[in-house]
This record gives structure tokens, C-alpha cells and sequence, in this order.
């Protein structure tokens, strides 16, 4: 379908579907595509809850008048949404590339290129012939490659936080030869609304539990994206939303501070979505989730440790909205030639309570 130029006085409506609707990020995928200028929710499917009110499930929205339908028959749209648990996609693409002009894809299910990949860290891949058709939805890395797509993967929310916060240094050689230890914290969102016995409040609360110590699935990303091995572990924190990683980079040769701005500023500076948050005053001199909670900003900052001949990057996202649906609708606008930042304004409040 042709995408027609987007103008003031005439928007481009595009009629979308959300599939699995009744998760935290078809939630936040509804709360998005509601708000956004371009798009029409025409239906959102859930086998659990068909028949209910999204209200019902996500209570943010209630009011609407949308209700959640059965998954099988799918309507015709512009776009389809897949908020799927990793697998349903692969098993569906067929159903939903019929039922739509693009199909975007919040599950792991297309984010890597190759048959093998998904063999070594996902157990392998039910259509691998579809791999080749999919783009990659993290913008920032993958730009030049989204206007048109017809298969988008959203990347990550621990390989995106980690993505960004190298890349800079990556695009400046500073990675070549180097030593990366990646030590990441997330909060229980990740866990989905079904996360079981680890997610709950009472077993959740006040912990820092490394719950995968090596050999975390987003390595796979990492290493596609940025061209290197990270020694990479994931802590579950006492917090709802949010992914905050700390990267020890040892390069090869002396890198300086200045070194470190000239990089990060000219790969960010006309990033519309990424921050450079490094050291300055008050209490929020380096990023954290809590402050970028419901928006799809990247907040990233630097120190170097010159005494140890490290540097250490630090870079924060909430992982539903940057790491997930709102990587997702940035994506979606790339590639159907929509304003970049579209359905994507949200600031953020401060002070908030726990992220």
C-alpha cells in the first residue's frame, strides 16, 4: 500500500490491530496508538479476555468503548501489532502478513537474521524464510533500513539499553580489541502480567537478584548490532518498570573525556528520542529509569576511571515503552513516513513514585 505524504491540513489515518492486547505492552501498545495522530484501533484480540472492555484489563483506559476479540479471525488493517509471548508469531506470520500491510513484532521472534542464531540461543525458528524480510526496530541503529518495511522486530529491552549506550563507542572504534563487562538491572514489568512466583509483589520486593548471571538471549542482539562479545548479566530489581545498564568498556588505547563527548554527541545529536545525561549537578547526574517512566526516551551518560583505564557508560530506558512499544511505534512512523516523534511526546513526570 502506498504511504501518502503526511501534511498539516490532511493527516494519514492508518487502521491498526494490537494482537494479544491484554499484556503490559499491548497495554502500552493501546495507550499509544490511541493517542497518535496517524492510527485507528479498529481491533485488539484476546483469547482470555474477548468479549471485555479494554478498560477492564488495562484500567488507564477506561472509558473506551473497544472491546478485546477472539485472535482467529482477524480483521483487514494497515498494521498489525503482535504483542505476543515469543513463538506466536513465527507460528502466525502467514495469518497476520494476510491480514495486513505490515506486521510489527514485539517478540524475539524476528529480531535476529539468521537460522542459526535462533538455533543457538532460541532453540530454532518454525519460518526461517521469513528472517530475511525483517528490520530490525531500533531506530537509532537502523534507520536507513525501516521506510518501506513490511516486518519490523522490536528489539530487546536489555540488548536496546545496552545497543545504545555503546554504539558511540562502537561507531568510534573504541570497542575494537576492547574488554565489555555489561551489568544490567530491570524491573518486574519484564516479567510480563503473567511472570509467575519470582514477579510477585511478596517475592519481588527490596530484592537485587541476578537471575541470569551469563548467557542472557540478548546477547545475540548485542552481538549483531555492535560487532563484539559482552560478558553480559541481567539483576531483577525492586522496581515496576524500567532497564538501567552499567557497561565496563576497558578499551585497548587511552580515551579521553573529550574523546567521549565528541562520540556520543555526534551519533545522538540529532537523535530525536536519546539523551546525554554525563555527570553535571543535582540529584539526577547520571540516568535512571525512574525518570524516563512512560516515555521513549534513552537517557545515556560516561565516566572514565582513569586510574583503572575504564570507562564506564551508563544508559537507562523503561523497558515497556523504549525497550518495547514505543520502539515499536518509532519504528512503525520510520517506516510509514509519519513524523518521527508521532504519538511519542510524552515528557515523563517528576516527582513520580516508584518507576
Amino acid at each position: 500500500m502506498a504511504v501518502a505524504d503526511t501534511t498539516a491540513e490532511e493527516a494519514v489515518t492508518k487502521t491498526a490491530t494490537v494482537v494479544g492486547g491484554s499484556g503490559f505492552t499491548g497495554g502500552e501498545l493501546l495507550r499509544l496508538l490511541l493517542g497518535h495522530p496517524n492510527f485507528d484501533v479498529t481491533q485488539v484480540t484476546s483469547r482470555q479476555y474477548a468479549g471485555k472492555s479494554i478498560g477492564s484489563i488495562h484500567p488507564n483506559m477506561r472509558g473506551s468503548e473497544i472491546r478485546f476479540t477472539e485472535p482467529d479471525d482477524l480483521e483487514s488493517v494497515d498494521v498489525l501489532f503482535a504483542a505476543t509471548p515469543h513463538g506466536v508469531t513465527m507460528e502466525h506470520i502467514e495469518s497476520f502478513q494476510e491480514a495486513s500491510d505490515t506486521v510489527v513484532d514485539l517478540s524475539a521472534d524476528f529480531r535476529l537474521a539468521t537460522e542459526q542464531q535462533y538455533d543457538d540461543w532460541y532453540g530454532g525458528h518454525t519460518c526461517p524464510e521469513k528472517l530475511e524480510q525483517a528490520e530490525y526496530g531500533l531506530v537509532e541503529v537502523n534507520r536507513e533500513n525501516l521506510p518501506g518495511a513490511n516486518l519490523i522486530a522490536s528489539g530487546g529491552c536489555n540488548a536496546t539499553a545496552t545497543i545504545l549506550g555503546l554504539k558511540p563507542l562502537a561507531d568510534a572504534g573504541v570497542l575494537d580489541g576492547a574488554q565489555v563487562v555489561v551489568d544490567v538491572k530491570v524491573g518486574s514489568s519484564e516479567g510480563g502480567a503473567g511472570g509467575g512466583e519470582a514477579s510477585s509483589h511478596a517475592e519481588r520486593s527490596g530484592v537485587v537478584r541476578p537471575y541470569a548471571p551469563t548467557g542472557h538471549r540478548h546477547e545475540a542482539e548485542i552481538e549483531q548490532w555492535l560487532g563484539l562479545d559482552v560478558s553480559f548479566t541481567c539483576h531483577a530489581v525492586d522496581m515496576v518498570r524500567g532497564a538501567s545498564a552499567t557497561c565496563h568498556v576497558f578499551p585497548g588505547s587511552k580515551v579521553t573525556k573529550r574523546d567521549l563527548w565528541t562520540a556520543y554527541r555526534g551519533t545522538y545529536e540529532e537523535e530525536p528520542f536519546v539523551r546525554l545525561v554525563a555527570g553535571g549537578s543535582g540529584s539526577y547526574r547520571y540516568p535512571e529509569p525512574k525518570a524516563l517512566a512512560g516515555t521513549n526516551y534513552a537517557d545515556v551518560g560516561f565516566e572514565i576511571d582513569a586510574k583503572n583505564k575504564r570507562v564506564v557508560v551508563f544508559s537507562a530506558i523503561d523497558n515497556m515503552m523504549k525497550g518495547s512499544a514505543g520502539q515499536a511505534i518509532h519504528a512503525t512512523n520510520v517506516a510509514l513516513g509519519f513524523e518521527e516523534t508521532a504519538g511519542l511526546e510524552f515528557m515523563g513526570l517528576h516527582p513520580v513514585g516508584s518507576p
